[in-house]
Parts: C-alpha cells; structure tokens; sequence
C-alpha cells in the first residue's frame, strides 16, 4: 500500500485515476479546489477509509506526507483555461513548484500531466516527443500551452538539479465519463448537443484532425510510466494514434446516439490546431502501452453517461 496525493483528483480524469489507485489498494489524498472539479465525481470513493478529500489549490504550498504525486491539476478545457488565464498560469507554473517541493521534501515519484498543447498547431505529423513545438506565446491560449510547457522545465530542472524522481505525460485528447457538459471540448460538446437535439457546431470545415483516447486506457498508461525505472522520466506521448477528421467524429455521434441534429459550420478559433496525431512509439517500447478501447466502443458508454446526466 502506497500513500497517494492526486492533485485535480475531483476532475474528470483526477477521479477516475483516483478510483483506480483504491482499487490498487493504496491510500488516496485527493486535492481540488473544485474549479472544474465536482464533488459528485468523488462522491462514491468518501465511504472508503483509504480515501480522504482535501478542498486546496495548489498554488499554496501543501505539507503532507506521500510516496507519490500524480499533479493533475489545471483546467484543461479552452472555455476554463480561458476564463481567468492568469491563474491557469498560476496553477500549471506555481502548481508544480509547490509539488516538485513537496516531492523533493518526501523523497516521492511525481507524475506531471503535461499535455499536446505544448506542440501547439505541430509542423510535424504525428508529433513526436524531441519536437519543440509550433505555440503562440502571447495568443489567448498561451496560458494553458505555456504553462504546461514551463512545467516541463521545472520538472526536468529539479531533476537534473535535485534529482527529484520525475515522470512526464503528453496527454492528448482524452474523453470519457464524467467530463463536464460545458467543458468546451469536442467529444462533451457534441454529445451533448446530439442527445438535445441541437444542431452541432463545427469549428471551420471539419476537416482538422484529433486523436481520441478512452480515459481507461489513459490511466493504464500513467500507471506504467508512474512505475517504471527511474531513468525513464518521459516526456511520453499517451493517446490514441488512430486519427479522425472533427466531421467525422460528429457523424459517429449522430449515428451512435440515434440523434436528428444537423451539422452547422462556423469560424475556426485563433491558434486551433489543424491537426493533432501522437507517435506513441516510446509507449509501446519502453512501457509496452497502447489504448485498447475502439473510438464507438468509448463513446456508446460516454454517450451512456451523458444521457443519464441530462435527464437527471
């Protein structure tokens, strides 16, 4: 039994990892300052004992003790990122100051979940992990992409410097249960507006191209880079490398959730990237990682749960 901190552990992707870890058998402190992070998510975990939830953000210093960090925490959706960018920065910069600190202190493994973002909109397809990237710096999403990106260098900084045991994840496009409805993102919104009977909104022609990962194949992912050699600190691509135009993705949505939405075309948003492809190369070699679930198979129970969430 490992004591586990999971910052962002009441989030979409914070819970479920979270739910798994028990399931491991360990001990879980999750920690949310409940931005975009639910308690409902959660909810079910409170009964267990080896469970505890902490209401705190991360950009304040937490002393507690711990033998690993997943730091999860940051909104990760443009309509949250975007709303109170300053802080977006704050939490992905100050966030993983004050958990490499408290990693250093504990002598504990942490795991940062980085993101696509920090390849921007690529001029390298897939995007491989040596490729520096194509970010604006000073665009409306540059609080999300650079901040990322600057917690990257933290981590590698106190691992050359401290030798803090690091992992980095690239996480792309993942869905899944229990995302928000008015997350922004392409899968929840959707869904969403397919199981309504809205038209759907397409962003430009349709024809950019996203990579989707079932988030249990994610989480089996951070849970082999997590435990893994030391010398393996990533940065590792974990998504799907199967890719999909946007309009496809739309059409599958009408067809799996029976819908008689239309399709609407509007402007493509500044810095939206054209396309979006892991190579997953590392994944599989070094921690024999590749997602199992097919893209219909994970949006029948995305699509499940959303319909349970709209009529409740």
């Amino acid at each position: 039994m490992k004591r586990i901190l999971v910052t962002g552990g009441a989030g979409f992707i914070g819970s479920h990892l979270c739910e798994r870890l028990l399931k491991d058998g360990h001990e879980v402190l999750c920690v949310d300052n409940f931005f975009t992070g639910r308690r409902t998510n959660v909810a079910p975990l409170l009964a267990n004992p080896a469970f505890e939830l902490m209401r705190h953000d991360v950009t304040f210093p937490l002393y507690v003790e711990t033998d690993e960090i997943y730091n999860l925490a940051c909104p990760a959706s443009p309509v949250h990122y975007q709303f109170d960018p300053v802080q977006t920065t704050k939490t992905s910069v100050h966030g993983a100051i004050n958990m490499l600190g408290l990693a250093k202190r504990t002598r504990a493994k942490i795991l940062q979940a980085s993101t696509s973002e920090v390849y921007g909109d690529p001029a390298v397809h897939p995007q491989i992990e040596s490729y520096w990237g194509n970010v604006n710096p000073i665009g409306p999403r540059a609080c999300y992409d650079e901040g990322k990106r600057c917690a990257e260098t933290l981590f590698f900084d106190y691992f050359r410097q401290h030798k803090t045991r690091i992992r980095v994840a690239r996480i792309f496009n993942t869905y899944g249960p229990r995302m928000l409805p008015n997350d922004g993102r392409v899968v929840s919104n959707f869904i969403v507006q397919a199981l309504q009977g809205h038209d759907i909104t397409i962003y430009g022609k349709g024809d950019q191209t996203r990579s989707f990962c079932y988030v249990d194949d994610l989480l089996e992912g951070f849970l082999r880079l997590m435990a893994a050699q030391d010398n393996v600190t990533g940065p590792m691509n974990l998504g799907n490398p199967v890719e999909n135009t946007i309009l496809e993705l739309a059409e599958k949505i009408i067809q799996l959730s029976k819908s008689s939405s239309k399709i609407v075309y509007k402007p493509l948003p500044q810095d939206d990237p054209t396309r979006r492809k892991p190579d997953i190369t590392q994944a599989r070699e070094t921690l024999k990682w590749e997602p199992k679930f097919p893209l219909d198979e994970g949006l029948t129970r995305t699509i499940h749960y959303f319909r349970g969430l709209l009529k409740s």
